[in-house]
């Protein structure tokens, strides 16, 4: 359950840390650290380390202290954030059809009509 609560809380604070009106005031908007703001899967790194970093202070998961954790947490925090992100939009999941598919059901109607 500990990873579990992990990554939710990673993809919780990467969300809104990077579409969050709150820190508005916070991002930059110019530079590197401005596409790091940008970035849900960069955020998510930076979100897992420190996450790792605070896992002390909190019951919800505890990791072990070391380089190789921080790296393999900011990992799973960046992948997983940005999956999450690609499936999950304001409006609930995400669905978006290609040109490709649109004609090939076009297509397969036609065929299909004879």
């Amino acid at each position: 359950m500990d990873i579990i609560y992990f990554i939710l809380c990673a993809y919780g604070m990467t969300q809104i840390l990077v579409y969050g009106k709150i820190f508005n005031f916070l991002r930059p908007s110019a530079g590197k650290l401005a596409e790091l703001f940008e970035c849900p899967m960069c955020m998510g790194f930076w979100v897992g380390v420190f996450l790792l970093g605070i896992s002390n202070l909190t019951e919800l998961f505890s990791f072990e202290y070391n380089f190789t954790n921080a790296l393999l947490l900011g990992c799973l925090s960046s992948g997983t954030s940005y999956i999450l992100n690609m499936i999950f939009g304001d409006c609930g999941i995400k669905i978006e059809r290609t040109k490709n598919e649109t004609s090939k059901q076009t297509r397969s109607k036609t065929l299909l009509q004879g």
